[in-house]
C-alpha cells in the first residue's frame, strides 16, 4: 500500500504484461496488504507482485540516493573514491556507472521462482549503467547475519560467502536512446574455451547469453555514436565479465529506460522481453 501511495497506480501498471482494470489491480494490492504472507497462486498474481516489487526497489534506490549526499557547504574527504564521488554539496554521491556489484535482498528477490526474475526486477528497477554484476541474498538471510556478526564475525562471514550470496550474472547496459530495431551496439564475446560469439544488439532488445557461475568471458562492445558504455559516446569498451546462475544479460532497451505510454505497445514490449529471457513458463510456451 505504501508503494501504491508513493509510486502511483500508473507506475505499477506499466510493468504488468496484460490488460487489467485499475479497480481490479487496487483490490489485488489491498488483498496482499491484508494477507502479506500469501503466495501467488496464479501467473497473473505473480506478475503483479513483481510489478509492485519493481516500483518498491526503484523507490528504495531513490530514497538511498537522497540520503547519500554531500553535506551542504562543507568540503569532505572521501575514502571510497570509486563509488562515492566528490560533487557540489547536496548532490547524491552514488554514481551508477562506477558500481561494479549490486546485491539485492528481500523476500520477493530471494524467493522468486526463477533467478532470472530476480535479476530482471533489479535491472528494471535500478537501471544499472555500463557493465554491472548482480547478485541476490539466497534466502533473505542478510539481516540475520548482521545480528550473528556481533556474536561470531567469522561464522557470519563464512555463511555470507558460502550460502548467502548467489551471483546472478552480469548486465551490460549501454547508455543512450534510439528507435526500436535500430543498431545500438556490436559485440564480440570470447568464452573460456576460445569460442567467439559476435552479434548486433538493437534498441529494444534484451538478450541472455549462458555463462556459468565459475566462468569468465571477455566482451568487446562497439556502441553507435550516440551511445555510451562509460568510456564516451561511440567509444569501444572491452571488459571481463563474470557469469552466474542466470548468465550474461545484454540490455539494449536504452538508458534511461522508457516504457511506451501506449498500452498495447507497452504490453507487447514487455511480453517480448519476458519471452526473450524465459522469464515466466507460460509466456515461454507461447513462443
Amino acid at each position: 500500500s505504501n508503494v501504491l501511495a508513493e509510486a502511483g497506480l500508473a507506475n505499477i501498471m506499466r510493468w504488468v504484461p496484460f490488460t487489467i482494470d485499475e479497480q481490479t489491480l487496487r483490490n489485488r494490492i489491498k488483498n496482499k496488504m491484508v494477507r502479506p504472507t500469501t503466495i501467488p497462486q496464479t501467473l497473473d498474481e505473480l506478475q503483479i507482485e513483481h510489478a509492485i516489487a519493481r516500483e518498491a526497489l526503484r523507490l528504495a534506490l531513490i530514497h538511498h540516493k537522497s540520503l547519500a549526499t554531500a553535506l551542504k557547504g562543507i568540503q569532505q574527504e572521501r575514502t571510497i573514491s570509486d563509488v562515492f564521488e566528490q560533487q557540489q554539496s547536496g548532490k547524491t554521491l552514488i554514481d551508477m556507472l562506477k558500481l561494479d556489484l549490486i546485491v539485492g535482498s528481500g523476500g520477493i528477490l530471494s524467493h522468486a521462482p526463477r533467478r532470472i526474475q530476480s535479476m530482471l526486477m533489479m535491472v528494471d528497477a535500478y537501471e544499472p549503467l555500463g557493465v554491472t554484476r548482480l547478485s541476490v541474498d539466497s534466502i533473505f538471510m542478510m539481516p540475520h547475519l548482521g545480528v550473528l556478526s556481533a556474536i561470531d564475525e567469522k561464522a557470519a562471514t563464512d555463511v555470507f560467502v558460502r550460502d548467502c550470496m548467489v551471483y546472478l550474472g552480469t548486465c551490460v547496459a549501454p547508455i543512450g536512446q534510439g528507435k526500436d530495431g535500430e543498431r545500438c551496439a556490436d559485440y564480440a564475446i570470447t568464452f573460456p574455451d576460445g569460442r567467439i560469439d559476435k552479434g548486433q544488439l538493437s534498441f529494444g532488445d534484451l538478450r541472455l547469453v549462458p555463462l556459468a557461475s565459475d566462468q569468465k568471458a571477455s566482451i568487446t562492445i562497439q556502441p553507435v555514436k550516440q551511445v555510451n558504455l562509460g568510456a564516451g559516446a561511440g567509444v569501444s569498451v572491452t571488459r571481463e565479465v563474470q557469469g552466474g546462475v542466470v548468465g550474461l544479460l545484454l540490455d539494449g532497451r536504452g538508458r534511461p529506460l522508457q516504457l511506451s505510454t501506449d498500452h498495447d505497445v507497452r504490453v507487447a514490449a514487455l511480453k517480448k522481453w519476458y519471452q526473450a529471457v524465459d522469464l515466466y513458463p507460460v509466456l515461454s510456451a507461447e513462443k
